[in-house]
């Protein structure tokens, strides 16, 4: 059900949306990814971070 409301909320696609509810569930504070957007903010806890972006 998560990853619905994140894939409703945001508009990532459902696979990319069960990651991020993965990762909102274990309460990560960063999630890394080459493909989503660098630096957005989920539910105000979890960062997306591109390793590949050169930006701290």
């Amino acid at each position: 059900m998560k990853a619905l409301d994140v894939h409703e909320r945001y508009g990532y696609s459902y696979y990319d949306s069960l990651i991020i509810a993965s990762a909102l569930e274990q309460k990560c504070r960063y999630l890394l990814s080459e493909d989503m957007n660098d630096g957005q903010v989920i539910e105000g806890y979890l960062t997306i971070k591109n390793i590949f972006s050169g930006k701290d």
